[in-house]
């Protein structure tokens, strides 16, 4: 399917009567795994990613993300969105030119923080923060093919719980041009009820622990949920007890989960 074409429908699955369900892939197995179980559209997670290279969320090279990318678009006929962090670039113009790059990638869509990820000042000022999302939107907007762009607001996962001022910023990056909104770690229904109401535009949510369910979420108007790095870290946390059982136990009930992962595989890859 052309690009123009992953990223209509991909916007379109937006708008549907439920909320649009995202599984962030790690591998081109998982991803395959995640399209044979009916998942509608994937998206890749740098943190799942990075671990998968044994190292920590934020430690890709753009290239490396990108290329990532790429290999997830060709795993499936799925619309793909990207987690590209903070565009790897501080200044628009860096920003603008990793978006560039993207959308020659046969993705439908990728997503823009505003973390900077200095642990003492990690949330960019809101001007700056704008301007970036503007600068990924041009890149993403222009020529046949118009890719949907995700603007996120990190508050919530950085030390900075304030509602107020994510909504802010979720306006402005609705104005920069920003296609979807998101704010990841909101959990309260009331507070993602409050967003929903705030702006015009489809709301992601990160699927995590506390949160409401996928309904509850359906019935304050929540478009999509994703899962982030979750799927990646169940796998590895799946595989560290099964070696641990081995190293520390020296008994091998880890087999039974493993026959079950066999007999998935084999059917879902087979054809």
């Amino acid at each position: 399917m052309a690009p123009i074409d992953l990223a209509a429908r991909f916007l379109a699955l937006h708008h549907g009567p439920t909320p649009l369900l995202l599984a962030n892939a790690w591998s081109i197995g998982s991803a395959r795994l995640f399209a044979s179980m009916g998942f509608r559209a994937l998206a890749t997670t740098s943190s799942g990613h990075a671990a998968s290279l044994g190292r920590l969320d934020g430690q890709l090279t753009r290239d490396e993300a990108l290329e990532h990318a790429a290999e997830l678009v060709k795993a499936t006929d799925l619309p793909v969105n990207a987690d590209l962090e903070s565009g790897f670039a501080d200044d628009p113009t860096g920003v603008a030119e990793t978006f560039k790059l993207a959308a020659r990638t046969g993705l439908a869509g990728a997503s823009i923080e505003d973390f900077t990820g200095d642990a003492g000042s990690p949330i960019y000022g809101l001007d700056l923060a704008a301007e970036r999302v503007r600068a990924a939107a041009e890149a993403f907007h222009r020529g046949p093919a118009p890719l949907v762009l995700t603007g996120r607001a990190e508050n919530f996962l950085h030390g900075r719980p304030d509602l107020a001022d994510t909504i802010r910023r979720l306006q402005a990056y609705q104005e920069a041009g920003a296609d979807v909104l998101y704010a990841p770690g909101l959990t309260r229904l009331e507070d993602i009820r409050s967003v929903v109401a705030s702006v015009d535009r489809p709301v992601n949510v990160l699927a995590m622990a506390g949160i409401p369910d996928v309904s509850e979420l359906s019935s304050v108007g929540v478009s999509r949920i994703s899962v982030g790095g979750a799927f990646a870290f169940a796998a590895f946390g799946a595989a560290f007890d099964a070696a641990r059982e081995l190293l520390e136990q020296g008994t091998y009930g880890y087999t039974s989960r493993s026959t079950v992962g066999r007999k998935i595989t084999s059917t879902r890859f087979g054809a």
